[in-house]
Protein backbone atom coordinates (compact mmCIF):
# COMPACT_ATOMS: atom_id res chain seq x y z
CA UNK A 1 0.00 0.00 0.00
CA UNK A 2 1.15 3.32 -1.44
CA UNK A 3 2.30 4.99 2.17
CA UNK A 4 0.06 7.78 3.43
CA UNK A 5 2.02 10.35 4.52
CA UNK A 6 3.96 10.69 1.44
CA UNK A 7 0.78 10.15 -0.62
CA UNK A 8 -0.63 13.28 0.90
CA UNK A 9 1.60 15.35 0.80
CA UNK A 10 2.17 14.91 -2.82
CA UNK A 11 -1.56 15.60 -3.35
CA UNK A 12 -1.10 19.05 -0.90
CA UNK A 13 -4.04 17.17 1.48
CA UNK A 14 -4.42 16.99 5.25
CA UNK A 15 -7.44 14.57 3.73
CA UNK A 16 -10.11 17.24 5.59
CA UNK A 17 -10.00 19.95 3.46
CA UNK A 18 -10.12 20.55 -0.57
CA UNK A 19 -8.08 22.70 -2.30
CA UNK A 20 -7.84 23.36 -6.12
CA UNK A 21 -3.99 21.83 -5.89
CA UNK A 22 -5.51 18.81 -5.13
CA UNK A 23 -7.47 18.33 -8.20
CA UNK A 24 -4.92 19.51 -10.72
CA UNK A 25 -2.86 16.42 -9.67
CA UNK A 26 -5.91 14.44 -11.46
CA UNK A 27 -4.79 16.03 -14.68
CA UNK A 28 -2.39 13.34 -15.49
CA UNK A 29 -4.05 10.64 -14.09
CA UNK A 30 -6.90 10.41 -17.23
CA UNK A 31 -5.60 7.08 -18.44
CA UNK A 32 -7.18 5.85 -15.34
CA UNK A 33 -10.56 6.44 -16.71
CA UNK A 34 -12.47 5.07 -20.03
CA UNK A 35 -15.71 7.26 -20.82
CA UNK A 36 -16.33 5.38 -23.93
CA UNK A 37 -20.23 4.56 -24.47
CA UNK A 38 -21.56 1.53 -23.56
CA UNK A 39 -25.29 2.27 -24.67
CA UNK A 40 -26.28 3.26 -28.08
CA UNK A 41 -26.04 6.84 -28.56
CA UNK A 42 -29.37 8.64 -28.78
CA UNK A 43 -28.06 12.26 -28.82
CA UNK A 44 -28.08 13.64 -32.84
CA UNK A 45 -25.56 16.15 -32.19
CA UNK A 46 -22.57 15.97 -34.05
CA UNK A 47 -18.92 14.72 -31.70
CA UNK A 48 -16.45 12.53 -31.28
CA UNK A 49 -18.34 9.32 -30.41
CA UNK A 50 -19.73 6.20 -33.12
CA UNK A 51 -22.76 5.83 -33.55
CA UNK A 52 -24.08 2.27 -35.16
CA UNK A 53 -25.81 4.10 -38.03
CA UNK A 54 -23.78 4.17 -41.18
CA UNK A 55 -23.16 7.33 -43.13
CA UNK A 56 -20.74 9.86 -44.33
CA UNK A 57 -18.95 11.01 -41.28
CA UNK A 58 -14.97 10.82 -40.66
CA UNK A 59 -14.52 7.26 -39.19
CA UNK A 60 -14.16 4.46 -41.80
CA UNK A 61 -16.26 1.78 -40.62
CA UNK A 62 -15.83 -0.77 -43.56
CA UNK A 63 -16.16 -1.27 -47.69
CA UNK A 64 -19.42 -3.24 -49.51
CA UNK A 65 -20.54 -4.22 -52.63
CA UNK A 66 -21.61 -1.25 -54.80
CA UNK A 67 -25.30 -0.45 -54.33
CA UNK A 68 -27.24 1.66 -57.04
CA UNK A 69 -27.73 5.22 -55.25
CA UNK A 70 -24.30 4.97 -53.58
CA UNK A 71 -22.51 7.88 -54.08
CA UNK A 72 -19.55 7.38 -56.87
CA UNK A 73 -17.34 9.71 -54.65
CA UNK A 74 -17.04 7.07 -52.08
CA UNK A 75 -15.71 4.04 -54.22
CA UNK A 76 -12.87 2.29 -52.89
CA UNK A 77 -10.92 1.89 -55.49
CA UNK A 78 -7.63 -0.42 -53.85
CA UNK A 79 -10.53 -3.15 -52.95
CA UNK A 80 -12.52 -2.64 -56.58
CA UNK A 81 -9.27 -2.96 -58.44
CA UNK A 82 -7.95 -6.09 -55.63
CA UNK A 83 -11.48 -7.87 -55.91
CA UNK A 84 -12.40 -6.99 -59.69
CA UNK A 85 -15.75 -5.66 -58.11
CA UNK A 86 -17.23 -2.19 -57.31
CA UNK A 87 -16.66 -1.41 -53.84
CA UNK A 88 -17.86 1.45 -51.56
CA UNK A 89 -16.50 2.80 -48.50
CA UNK A 90 -19.13 3.29 -45.58
CA UNK A 91 -18.63 5.48 -42.27
CA UNK A 92 -19.53 5.61 -39.32
CA UNK A 93 -21.03 9.32 -37.99
CA UNK A 94 -19.79 10.62 -34.93
CA UNK A 95 -21.81 11.79 -32.20
CA UNK A 96 -21.28 13.80 -29.50
CA UNK A 97 -22.21 13.16 -25.66
CA UNK A 98 -22.34 15.41 -22.71
CA UNK A 99 -20.94 14.28 -19.61
CA UNK A 100 -22.56 15.02 -16.28
CA UNK A 101 -21.63 14.68 -12.84
CA UNK A 102 -23.52 14.67 -9.52
CA UNK A 103 -20.80 15.37 -6.88
CA UNK A 104 -22.55 14.85 -3.29
CA UNK A 105 -20.83 16.99 -0.69
CA UNK A 106 -23.85 17.20 1.99
CA UNK A 107 -22.96 16.48 5.93
CA UNK A 108 -22.85 12.62 5.75
CA UNK A 109 -19.92 13.04 3.53
CA UNK A 110 -17.76 14.90 5.91
CA UNK A 111 -16.72 11.58 7.60
CA UNK A 112 -13.45 9.87 7.18
CA UNK A 113 -11.60 7.51 9.79
CA UNK A 114 -8.49 6.69 7.94
CA UNK A 115 -7.37 8.64 4.92
CA UNK A 116 -9.73 11.04 3.66
CA UNK A 117 -13.46 12.42 3.95
CA UNK A 118 -15.72 10.80 2.30
CA UNK A 119 -16.38 13.65 0.21
CA UNK A 120 -12.81 14.79 -0.52
CA UNK A 121 -12.55 11.30 -2.17
CA UNK A 122 -15.69 12.70 -4.12
CA UNK A 123 -14.06 15.67 -5.25
CA UNK A 124 -10.71 12.99 -6.44
CA UNK A 125 -12.87 11.44 -8.02
CA UNK A 126 -15.40 14.10 -9.58
CA UNK A 127 -11.69 15.80 -10.93
CA UNK A 128 -10.55 12.91 -12.61
CA UNK A 129 -13.69 11.99 -14.74
CA UNK A 130 -13.45 15.52 -15.39
CA UNK A 131 -10.17 15.71 -16.75
CA UNK A 132 -10.59 12.80 -18.58
CA UNK A 133 -13.55 14.23 -20.65
CA UNK A 134 -12.14 16.93 -21.40
CA UNK A 135 -8.94 15.05 -22.94
CA UNK A 136 -11.36 13.35 -24.99
CA UNK A 137 -12.62 16.68 -26.23
CA UNK A 138 -16.09 16.44 -24.07
CA UNK A 139 -18.58 18.76 -22.83
CA UNK A 140 -18.76 18.75 -19.09
CA UNK A 141 -20.77 19.57 -16.67
CA UNK A 142 -22.56 18.64 -13.33
CA UNK A 143 -24.16 19.81 -9.85
CA UNK A 144 -22.89 19.91 -7.12
CA UNK A 145 -24.37 20.26 -3.83
CA UNK A 146 -24.45 20.10 -0.28
CA UNK A 147 -27.27 20.44 2.53
CA UNK A 148 -27.33 24.24 2.32
CA UNK A 149 -26.86 24.96 -1.47
CA UNK A 150 -26.01 23.70 -4.99
CA UNK A 151 -24.32 24.89 -8.39
CA UNK A 152 -25.19 23.60 -11.71
CA UNK A 153 -23.03 23.99 -14.69
CA UNK A 154 -24.02 23.31 -17.91
CA UNK A 155 -21.61 21.46 -19.94
CA UNK A 156 -19.16 22.87 -21.78
CA UNK A 157 -15.84 21.95 -23.85
CA UNK A 158 -12.54 23.11 -23.33
CA UNK A 159 -10.09 23.07 -20.16
CA UNK A 160 -11.50 26.44 -19.04
CA UNK A 161 -15.10 24.61 -18.04
CA UNK A 162 -13.31 21.92 -16.21
CA UNK A 163 -11.29 24.58 -13.89
CA UNK A 164 -14.86 25.87 -13.29
CA UNK A 165 -16.12 22.84 -12.23
CA UNK A 166 -13.04 21.92 -10.11
CA UNK A 167 -13.71 25.66 -8.44
CA UNK A 168 -17.47 24.80 -8.12
CA UNK A 169 -16.65 21.44 -6.13
CA UNK A 170 -13.88 23.91 -3.55
CA UNK A 171 -16.25 26.90 -3.43
CA UNK A 172 -19.14 24.21 -2.23
CA UNK A 173 -17.03 21.85 0.30
CA UNK A 174 -15.38 24.45 2.14
CA UNK A 175 -16.97 25.41 5.49
CA UNK A 176 -20.04 26.83 5.43
CA UNK A 177 -22.14 29.30 8.00
CA UNK A 178 -25.48 29.37 6.78
CA UNK A 179 -27.85 27.04 8.48
CA UNK A 180 -30.78 27.47 6.25
CA UNK A 181 -31.62 24.87 3.67
CA UNK A 182 -32.48 21.27 3.49
CA UNK A 183 -30.95 20.54 -0.26
CA UNK A 184 -31.39 16.42 -0.59
CA UNK A 185 -30.40 13.74 -2.77
CA UNK A 186 -33.74 13.46 -4.31
CA UNK A 187 -33.60 17.14 -4.77
CA UNK A 188 -30.41 16.77 -6.30
CA UNK A 189 -31.20 14.25 -8.70
CA UNK A 190 -34.92 15.87 -10.04
CA UNK A 191 -32.43 19.08 -11.14
CA UNK A 192 -30.31 16.79 -12.78
CA UNK A 193 -32.98 15.21 -14.63
CA UNK A 194 -33.88 18.97 -15.99
CA UNK A 195 -30.42 19.62 -17.06
CA UNK A 196 -29.37 16.06 -18.92
CA UNK A 197 -29.79 15.54 -22.45
CA UNK A 198 -30.44 11.91 -24.17
CA UNK A 199 -27.38 10.03 -24.94
CA UNK A 200 -25.48 11.85 -21.82
CA UNK A 201 -22.98 9.72 -20.03
CA UNK A 202 -24.30 10.57 -15.62
CA UNK A 203 -21.88 10.09 -12.70
CA UNK A 204 -23.30 10.03 -9.44
CA UNK A 205 -21.03 10.29 -7.23
CA UNK A 206 -22.57 9.93 -3.54
CA UNK A 207 -22.99 7.92 -0.15
CA UNK A 208 -26.79 6.99 -0.93
CA UNK A 209 -27.46 7.49 2.67
CA UNK A 210 -30.74 9.89 1.18
CA UNK A 211 -31.73 7.31 -1.52
CA UNK A 212 -35.27 7.04 -1.39
CA UNK A 213 -38.34 6.44 -3.95
CA UNK A 214 -38.23 10.14 -5.02
CA UNK A 215 -34.44 9.62 -6.16
CA UNK A 216 -35.47 5.79 -7.26
CA UNK A 217 -38.43 7.38 -10.02
CA UNK A 218 -35.45 10.33 -11.04
CA UNK A 219 -32.59 8.06 -11.65
CA UNK A 220 -34.68 5.09 -13.54
CA UNK A 221 -36.56 7.96 -15.80
CA UNK A 222 -33.02 9.05 -16.77
CA UNK A 223 -31.48 5.86 -17.12
CA UNK A 224 -33.78 5.71 -19.88
CA UNK A 225 -32.02 7.84 -22.14
CA UNK A 226 -29.05 8.20 -20.86
CA UNK A 227 -26.08 5.94 -19.61
CA UNK A 228 -25.91 6.54 -15.29
CA UNK A 229 -23.16 5.69 -12.89
CA UNK A 230 -23.09 5.13 -9.77
CA UNK A 231 -20.14 5.50 -7.32
CA UNK A 232 -21.17 4.31 -3.65
CA UNK A 233 -18.11 6.18 -1.73
CA UNK A 234 -18.19 4.64 2.00
CA UNK A 235 -15.41 4.57 4.97
CA UNK A 236 -14.55 1.36 6.92
CA UNK A 237 -15.97 2.07 9.57
CA UNK A 238 -19.55 2.09 7.54
CA UNK A 239 -18.88 -1.92 7.05
CA UNK A 240 -17.35 -3.29 10.23
CA UNK A 241 -16.16 -1.83 13.70
CA UNK A 242 -12.58 -1.93 15.00
CA UNK A 243 -11.51 -4.32 17.30
CA UNK A 244 -10.15 -3.85 20.33
CA UNK A 245 -8.35 -6.29 23.00
CA UNK A 246 -10.87 -4.99 25.60
CA UNK A 247 -14.29 -3.60 25.78
CA UNK A 248 -15.06 0.23 25.61
CA UNK A 249 -17.64 2.16 25.63
CA UNK A 250 -18.00 4.91 22.73
CA UNK A 251 -20.53 7.73 22.81
CA UNK A 252 -21.60 8.78 18.99
CA UNK A 253 -23.87 11.81 17.67
CA UNK A 254 -24.83 12.72 14.29
CA UNK A 255 -25.50 16.41 15.24
CA UNK A 256 -28.80 15.44 17.06
CA UNK A 257 -29.23 12.51 18.74
CA UNK A 258 -26.87 10.54 20.66
CA UNK A 259 -26.30 7.10 21.51
CA UNK A 260 -22.95 4.99 22.82
CA UNK A 261 -21.63 2.11 20.89
CA UNK A 262 -19.54 -0.92 22.32
CA UNK A 263 -16.27 -1.09 20.78
CA UNK A 264 -14.52 -4.38 21.70
CA UNK A 265 -17.46 -7.22 22.01
CA UNK A 266 -17.42 -9.68 18.74
CA UNK A 267 -21.30 -10.27 18.97
CA UNK A 268 -21.64 -6.39 18.94
CA UNK A 269 -19.32 -6.46 15.98
CA UNK A 270 -21.07 -9.38 13.87
CA UNK A 271 -24.49 -7.77 14.47
CA UNK A 272 -23.19 -4.48 13.10
CA UNK A 273 -21.27 -5.84 10.31
CA UNK A 274 -24.38 -8.04 9.45
CA UNK A 275 -26.94 -5.01 9.56
CA UNK A 276 -24.53 -2.50 7.47
CA UNK A 277 -23.87 -5.23 4.84
CA UNK A 278 -28.00 -5.43 4.85
CA UNK A 279 -28.05 -1.74 4.20
CA UNK A 280 -25.58 -1.83 1.32
CA UNK A 281 -26.70 -4.61 -0.51
CA UNK A 282 -30.19 -3.06 -0.04
CA UNK A 283 -28.94 0.60 -1.81
CA UNK A 284 -26.77 -1.81 -4.65
CA UNK A 285 -30.36 -3.38 -5.46
CA UNK A 286 -32.22 -0.21 -5.53
CA UNK A 287 -29.63 1.25 -8.08
CA UNK A 288 -29.50 -2.35 -9.93
CA UNK A 289 -33.36 -1.49 -10.48
CA UNK A 290 -32.99 1.98 -11.97
CA UNK A 291 -30.71 0.59 -14.38
CA UNK A 292 -27.68 2.21 -13.03
CA UNK A 293 -24.16 0.70 -12.59
CA UNK A 294 -22.61 0.88 -9.33
CA UNK A 295 -19.25 0.96 -8.30
CA UNK A 296 -18.12 1.33 -4.95
CA UNK A 297 -15.23 3.29 -3.86
CA UNK A 298 -13.76 3.63 -0.27
CA UNK A 299 -12.45 6.60 1.52
CA UNK A 300 -9.31 4.34 3.36
CA UNK A 301 -7.21 4.60 0.16
CA UNK A 302 -5.60 6.48 -2.66
CA UNK A 303 -8.22 6.67 -5.88
CA UNK A 304 -5.95 5.47 -8.56
CA UNK A 305 -4.70 2.96 -6.60
CA UNK A 306 -8.59 1.52 -6.28
CA UNK A 307 -8.99 2.11 -9.75
CA UNK A 308 -6.12 0.01 -11.27
CA UNK A 309 -7.14 -2.50 -9.18
CA UNK A 310 -10.60 -2.61 -10.25
CA UNK A 311 -9.69 -2.28 -13.77
CA UNK A 312 -11.96 0.35 -14.00
CA UNK A 313 -10.18 1.75 -16.66
CA UNK A 314 -10.80 -1.87 -18.78
CA UNK A 315 -14.72 -1.72 -18.24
Amino acid sequence: MQDVTKWLTQLHADGVSLTIKQLLYYQTKTSLMNLAPRKTIQSKLAGSYLAKTKGRGMEFDEARHYQPGDDIRSIDWRVTARSGKTHTKLYREEKERPIFILADLSASMHFGTQLLFKSVQVAHLAALIAWSASKRGDRVGGLIYNQHRHVELKPFTRQKAVLGFLHGLVDVHAPNDVQAGDFKLSDACARLRRLVHPGSLIYVLSDFQQLDETCKQHLSRISRHSEVIAYSITDPFEHELPMLSSARSLEITDGVSQQSLILGEKQVANQYKQAHQQHFNGLAQVLRQCKVQTLSITAANALESQLIKQGVFNR
